[in-house]
């Protein structure tokens, strides 16, 4: 046999024992990048992206390099279960997304049902008490995130009267009722409960219903190109008094899309660029960088997501689905052994995340952190 032939023999052997195929490893991205969710699927998309091409630049997951396939949900949560059976018959080992709570509500049961460790954006606390052992946060749930908001109402502002305005779907029924929970029992009072819908355009009308509640502050929950509207709408009705909200409130895209109207916005976020935290601002500079922005809270997420699996991959040591998402309940992954993660992380056992986070300001056009909140894990590390 002479060398051609000897070498033709050997691709086709490799390729009969599938050894080719194991040189990667299949992951998807499933992400909002049409219809109502874009901005939050497209950020979080990056953020995905960038964390991928660093591993697969260095020594990949275990010496496999990461394959990925990146699909639109259009913001459809009935489109986002079909793309995650789709994926699942890919045989990928993962799933990141869908970023919207109401798409990975409808969709995670597929994934659950192949056994397929599945990294989701949404916030509704609904998500984690479905007790699905493979899907995990890579944000804040709304009960361990807002009721840090309602003490920041009644004990540093001291509003005596607080009105809500949020979003009527799964992420902003949820935000609201763990806000209406936290706040009994506590001496703020509620004197104006305001329902929104999402891609909602006008909020005169809800902003006036704000206004004339007179309350003291106004705990805004909706998505981020509404919280820009809104954020707008207050400002044109001359409202002055503190809007506060959660991450969704003082994104970037929120500042870039409202303006001035964004000033003074305060919001608890569970990740921002602009956090006093060297891995952060050196994440900060290399997405800039490569996409011509500042990352949001989504694009965070998505990267430090992607890191968080390689990180549970590594401990398991093999690729096992199964061991995987068995190791992730109770991980304890630190910033300084897997500097992707960015910030010392853990998950809990219903794939609840806990890290530091922070209270900023919207001033000038930027967040400024005006307070930050240690994990509670820290003391047991």
């Amino acid at each position: 046999m002479n060398i051609r032939k000897l070498i033709g023999a050997v691709a086709l052997a490799v390729a009969a024992t599938g050894v080719s195929a194991q040189q990667t490893v299949k992951l998807a991205s499933l992400v909002e990048l049409s219809g109502a969710g874009t901005t939050a699927g497209t950020t979080f998309r990056n953020g995905v992206d960038l964390a991928v091409k660093e591993i697969n630049a260095g020594k990949g997951i275990l010496g496999r390099k990461i394959d990925m396939t990146t699909l639109d949900t259009q913001s459809n949560p009935g489109i986002a279960k079909g793309l995650t059976q789709k994926v699942i018959d890919q045989d990928v080992f993962a799933i990141f997304g869908p970023v919207f709570s109401g798409s990975i509500m409808v969709s995670m049961s597929e994934s659950q049902r192949a056994e397929v460790p599945n990294f989701t954006g949404g916030e509704a606390a609904a998500i984690t008490k479905q007790g699905n052992p493979y899907v995990f946060r890579t944000s804040f749930t709304q009960a361990d995130a807002i009721p840090k908001v309602v003490k920041y109402i009644n004990n540093t502002i001291k509003a005596k009267t607080v009105a809500v305005i949020y979003q009527n779907n799964d992420f902003g029924k949820g935000g609201r009722d763990v806000f209406m929970k936290a706040i009994e029992g506590t001496s703020t009072k509620v004197v104006a409960d305001i329902s929104t819908e999402q891609a909602q355009v006008d909020f005169s009308s809800a902003v006036l219903k704000a206004k004339q509640s007179n309350a003291d502050a106004v705990f805004i929950y909706v998505t981020e190109e509404e919280s820009a509207r809104a954020l707008k709408e207050f400002k044109k009705q001359g409202f002055n008094k503190p809007l506060i909200g959660e991450t969704t409130l003082t994104g970037q895209k929120v500042i870039d899309l409202a303006g001035d109207a964004a000033n003074g916005a305060i919001a608890h976020v569970g990740l921002t660029a602009d956090a006093p935290n060297a891995n952060i601002r050196a994440y900060k500079a290399k997405f800039q960088k490569e996409y011509g922005f500042v990352p949001d809270h989504n694009a965070i997420k998505g990267y430090t997501g992607v890191y968080v699996l390689k990180a549970a991959i590594e401990k398991v040591g093999k690729f096992d689905r199964k061991e995987v998402a068995k190791a992730m309940h109770g991980i304890k992954i630190l910033a300084k052994d897997q500097p992707g993660v960015l910030l010392d992380i853990a998950f809990d056992d219903k794939g609840d995340l806990d890290r530091e986070s922070y209270f900023v300001q919207v001033k000038n056009g930027k967040q400024e952190v005006i307070q930050t909140f240690q994990p509670a894990f820290t003391s047991k590390k």
